[in-house]
């Protein structure tokens, strides 16, 4: 299209314009295939076809400064012509096949084949039936009546398997539901800033269309794409579409082009949105992916049917990958490793799982040796053919026994549990402010023993006021008068303050009556505002006189700098500039300062260490921020080269030094004491000079005076931990980290080195299982590398929120310690459900193994067992999941990642509890007739009716199991099991609820349950024996742990299983290994993308026969693109990284935007 000429454009677009009702000047496509051009190539486009961006502006019928009006009908149309700014979600799975999901396990499969068989064999008679030389190994007759009820024992086993497909897929698709929800709500918290009818408004990213003028600033995830307009010193990270880490600068006449899902690092602007939802560049390879999993299936079976070239083409992505790249993908989604409860139960799981598949083998194979030696040894029956029917039948009851066995020992329920514990704690915890992104970062929490937390907005209010000046000679200690101050001085600091701060922070008037003001924007920036506030001046007509556009220059604020500056072309065409920044730097650089009079005097080293030691000092100790506002004058001609910021930065003169303070959090304090007694350390980390930091730590009790501990600023942390060649040395921040409370002045390296320092470290017993507070950009890696990171909600920047685990949607750490509680929480809940669940297992499992190698018949019958199964599995799983957290959780150390999920305390109770169990069902299945004087149900034949006896030992095995739940209650062996209780509802509804409906199993079950009803006082006798269940846990609670050593605690980690074996043997590099497989996956994943963008438009260009460049280019660029994926699928580590951190390395055609080389 660029080769068009302006009058063929022009015709086009009439036509365009005629089928769009002449609505606007250029169409979706032009405008989504002008976004698909990079750098100059879309400069030299917009050019030719439309002039420049301002030409843009007007055909879209907006305003570069007022943006759109606004108006509902107008927005709407535009949201008709080209489309919302939304992508819709894959679609969800249906509950079909969330069922058809459930269905795949696999001891749900042999119960479901076993039961088929049963029935089959049931309607099946053979002739031989009413011949007496088959075995009827046990004797006693048979009714008519009950051989014809042969079928319902197979029936009543698929009733309970589709009980349990059906919970567990509801379950799932609860989950998947909530997860949506939640999906929906971090979408629409997320605002975006765009100009409307002249007012700057914030608004859900949802609702921007095409034609919106919105303002970037530092930090934000840009929402669509767009066309700069207007800005200052801005750098985009383009890395998330391109797959390169070097920052791109933006500028209206060399690159103007900004994409949705890439992020501002540096600057700020305001761009014109010209693609949105489906037609931004991100929203193209949403819809390449294919949003549904339909499209994918299709394209697996077209790939198939792909010619070889096709094939070709994919191949070195998967070699590169070293196996597939659906996996890596899947891998790549969760950065942490497993999380300790999964890496603990998942070997649990197992080991119970081999178990009970020995013993469910060694039942079946006792029974069928006992059958077939009995009828044929010792009876000598001959095997006649028409008997071979009941043979079988025998067999497959024997079977069917088996699985039983295996279906109670396997905890299936685990999973449950888990899901249930974390989804309901999740729920709970929004209300708490913590928004939950990952499931596992809940569980993890509760492990946590280390927090990192940032200074501003969490331990504090973030909400800046200037207490205390040092302005012409005299350091107020507090708000000067304004008459005090030498009008010319005064002027100066309104104006450095006016202008040289984003024109986006402003001081509105409080919402309510007596309110504070709202501070909108930088609080820092807010801050001096209200000082200029105070001062009884304002700040407004200075801004309005010299509006953003007229900025000549600015340095934006960033790490590196830690100051902003702003140039500005005087009357005279001289140049002003007006710098602030953090007063030790700032003063650095100033050779000049303002007397009391308003006239600059010099300002020697000797003064400067004077003004440290008297003015900046004392305010840093009262816990103040120190700000430095200065200015400098530069002559009209020669103009100075602004590129050369050490030179400009220099010879400032200063106006005024500020103290601001940010007020500690009242709340902080009592939350950080409850950390230290919960056994986790608090440290702060933060750009702050060291006395305003120390001087805030001492506030929050983070540092008690008289303690030995450590406070350092970034430099001298740095030279601690590296050696004589700059390297970064573990031994040497081992020396470090116990004892750093504070770390001052520091860089996000010096924050991502210290957590992974904490987190690598062997020097403690415990591996550290570190959380960090993060709200800026720069704290990306640092969120990323903890095993929990904490955005802020309000203060955050998206790219913060993108990397964290946790959303702290008040900013407030005093909601951390929630988390913290809820963590443990989860990790308790899963605990009583063990302690519960394997008291049972245990129980079920030796009562159906001896019960069938004694009397051939286990005592408590297939559907019985389903039906314990299911009250122990997915009941108890919610009755003790749903617990909530008390304060006491907060009372015990974390529990690590060695400590078994299973403690002695547990053991002692499971086995304590299934020997009064098992001592009692065993009385009653050797003695209970004569007790009860009832007939015996052993020995019973193949089809009788259901015995009074065995009744009982399933009434009574459930009572016990039903008391027993309320033991589980308490893991640390308290006395108490009632304490709370009504705090449940949930728990005390499902015992209640499993009560009533066992009376409906036991009195009408019959058959299909193999019940027979009981009279009163034998029900009497049955709660009777589960209320001992409480007064025996009383018992159990007596006998000291610490006497028990022969008990085994199960379920730990232990340190090898912990760390995967890639982490013991990696090289420590500057970039962290998990970042660098993300950011490897991201560039095969893109080039992967290309490739299949490239096929389709080659099938499209064959199809058309039309333009053949455009694919060519895209070629082009996918070749440079293997040669480039070989170079990095080179074995060692070392050169992926210099691969990904220097494009020089990579080969030559590649190093540029993939996109950007062209065919001429």
């Amino acid at each position: 299209m660029g080769d068009m000429t302006n009058s063929d454009f022009y015709s086009k677009n009439q036509r365009n314009e005629s089928s769009h009702g002449g609505e606007f000047g250029c169409t979706m496509e032009e405008l989504r295939s002008l976004m698909e051009l990079r750098g100059t190539e879309a400069v030299v486009k917009i050019k030719e076809t439309y002039g420049d961006t301002e030409a843009i502006c007007r055909r879209l019928k907006t305003s570069p400064v007022e943006g759109l009006p606004g108006t509902a009908p107008d927005l709407e149309k535009r949201k008709q012509i080209f489309g919302q700014n939304f992508i819709p979600p894959k679609k969800p799975k249906t509950f079909l096949q969330l069922v058809w999901e459930a269905l795949q396990d696999v001891t749900l499969i042999i119960l479901e084949i076993a039961a088929i068989i049963s029935l089959g064999l049931s309607f099946y008679h053979p002739p031989g039936e009413s011949n007496e030389g088959c075995a009827t190994a046990q004797g006693g007759a048979e009714d008519e009546g009950e051989a014809e009820a042969g079928w319902i024992e197979g029936a009543a086993i698929l009733l309970s398997v589709i009980c349990v497909v059906l919970v567990t897929a509801f379950n799932d698709w609860s989950k998947e539901k909530q997860f949506r929800g939640l999906q929906s709500r971090i979408e629409q918290e997320q605002k975006f800033t765009v100009v409307r009818a002249g007012q700057v408004v914030q608004i859900p990213v949802a609702e921007i269309v095409v034609g919106d003028i919105a303002q970037i600033k530092y930090g934000d995830l840009l929402p669509a794409d767009g066309l700069f307009i207007q800005g200052n010193d801005l750098k985009i990270d383009e890395s998330s579409l391109t797959g390169e880490s070097d920052q791109v600068r933006k500028s209206v006449d060399k690159d103007p082009m900004l994409l949705s899902g890439t992020h501002v690092m540096e600057g700020s602007g305001r761009m014109v949105v010209t693609a949105v939802g489906v037609n931004s560049q991100t929203g193209i390879i949403f819809t390449l992916l294919g949003a549904g999993g339909e499209e994918e299936e299709k394209k697996d079976k077209k790939a198939k049917q792909q010619d070889g070239a096709a094939a070709m083409e994919m191949q070195p992505l998967k070699s590169a990958e070293g196996g597939d790249a659906d996996d890596k993908k899947k891998a790549n989604m969760h950065k942490k490793e497993k999380s300790v409860l999964q890496g603990k139960l998942t070997k649990l799981a197992v080991q119970i799982g081999k178990a009970g598949l020995v013993m469910s083998a060694i039942t079946v194979i006792i029974l069928v040796l006992y059958f077939t030696v009995d009828t044929f040894v010792v009876n000598k029956k001959p095997w006649l053919t028409e008997c071979t029917p009941v043979y079988v039948q025998y067999f497959v009851k024997f079977f069917i026994i088996g699985v039983t066995v295996l279906v109670v020992a396997v905890p299936e329920g685990l999973p449950l549990a888990v899901t249930i514990s974390l989804a309901y704690s999740v729920k709970k915890m929004m209300k708490d402010n913590n928004l939950v992104r990952h499931l596992d970062a809940c569980e993890t929490m509760g492990n946590a023993t280390a927090i990192c937390s940032d200074k501003t907005g969490t331990l504090t209010t973030n909400r800046m006021t200037v207490v205390q000046a040092y302005v012409g000679d005299v350091h107020y200690k507090e708000i000067p008068d304004p008459s005090s101050i030498n009008a010319k001085t005064m002027e100066l600091l309104v104006n450095a303050i006016a202008i040289n701060s984003a024109y986006t922070t402003k001081i509105l008037p409080p919402e309510k009556e007596g309110a504070l003001p709202r501070q909108v924007g930088n609080k820092t920036e807010c801050g001096l505002l209200g000082f200029v506030l105070d001062l009884k001046q304002d700040y407004e007509p200075v801004r309005s006189q010299m509006p953003e556009e007229k900025l000549y220059k600015v340095y934006t604020f960033n790490s590196v700098r830690k100051s902003m500056s702003t140039v500005i072309k005087m009357p005279d065409e001289s140049f002003r500039m007006y710098s602030k920044g953090a007063s030790e730097i700032v003063l650095k650089k100033c050779c000049k300062i303002l007397s009391g009079a308003g006239e600059p005097r010099v300002f020697r080293p000797r003064d400067r260490d004077e003004m440290v030691k008297k003015v900046i000092e004392p305010m840093a100790c009262d816990g103040l921020r120190t700000i430095c506002v200065a200015y400098r004058d530069f002559p009209s001609s020669p103009e100075p080269d602004w590129d050369n910021e050490n030179d400009i930065l220099s010879e400032l003169t200063c106006i005024c030094v500020v103290g601001i303070e940010d007020p500690v959090r009242p709340e902080v304090p009592e939350a950080i004491r409850k950390c230290q007694r919960a056994g986790i350390t608090v440290r702060m980390v933060t750009g702050d000079n060291i006395n305003t930091a120390r001087a805030i730590a001492i506030k929050c009790g983070i540092i008690h005076p008289g303690e030995d501990f450590l406070c350092l600023e970034g430099k001298e942390f740095n030279r601690r931990i590296r050696n004589e060649k700059g390297e970064i040395e573990q031994e040497r921040i081992d020396k470090i980290w116990p004892k750093l409370r504070v770390l001052a002045r520091s860089s996000p390296t010096d924050k991502h080195t210290l957590v992974k320092g904490i987190i690598d470290s062997t020097h403690t017993e415990q591996r550290q299982v570190v959380a960090v507070t993060g709200d800026g950009t720069n704290d990306g890696p640092a969120l990323k590398k903890a095993d929990v990171g904490f955005a802020m909600g309000i203060a955050g920047t998206d790219v913060a929120k993108e990397a964290s685990d946790i959303i702290l949607t008040d900013d407030n750490f005093s909601s951390i310690v929630k988390a913290v509680m809820w963590g443990r929480n989860v990790y308790d809940s899963i605990s009583k459900f063990l302690q519960f669940q394997l008291t049972v297992n245990v129980v079920a499992v030796i009562v159906a193994f001896t019960g069938a190698c004694i009397t051939q018949d286990s005592p408590l019958k297939a559907v019985q067992m389903l039906w314990v199964n299911l009250i122990m599995d997915t009941f108890a799983s919610l009755a003790l999941a749903t617990e909530p957290p008390t304060e006491t959780l907060l009372l015990r150390k974390p529990y690590g990642r060695n400590k078994p999920l299973i403690s002695r305390t547990m053991m002692k109770n499971i086995l304590g509890h299934a020997v009064y169990q098992l001592t009692l069902i065993f009385t009653l299945l050797f003695v209970g007739e004569k007790m009860f004087q009832i007939d015996s149900g052993r020995n019973a034949p193949l089809h009788s009716p259901p015995s009074e006896h065995y009744t009982i030992i399933f009434n009574t095995f459930v009572m016990m199991q039903l008391f027993n739940e309320i033991n589980a209650r308490k893991i640390h062996g308290e006395r108490n099991v009632f304490d709370g209780i009504f705090r449940n509802p949930i728990f005390c509804t499902i015992v209640l609820g499993t009560f009533a409906i066992q009376i409906v199993i036991v009195q009408f079950g019959g058959k299909p349950f193999s019940c027979s009803p009981l009279q009163l006082d034998q029900w009497m006798w049955c709660i009777f024996i589960g209320l001992g269940e409480l007064v025996w846990g009383q018992v159990i609670a007596t006998i000291p742990t610490s006497r028990l050593k022969f008990l085994k605690e199960a379920g730990r980690l232990t340190q090898k299983e912990e760390i995967p074996e890639e982490e013991l043997n990696e090289d420590v590099e500057e970039i962290d290994h998990a970042e660098r497989e993300l950011r490897r996956g991201q560039i095969l994943w893109f080039r992967g993308l290309n490739r299949i963008q490239t096929q389709i438009e080659v099938v499209n260009t064959f199809k058309s026969g039309a333009s053949f460049q455009g694919a060519l280019r895209r070629q082009s660029s996918v070749t440079s693109q293997s040669q480039d994926v070989a170079s990095l699928s080179s074995p060692s580590r070392v050169s992926l990284s210099n691969a990904l951190s220097s494009p020089t390395s990579l080969p030559p055609a590649a190093a540029g935007h993939p996109r950007r080389e062209g065919v001429p």
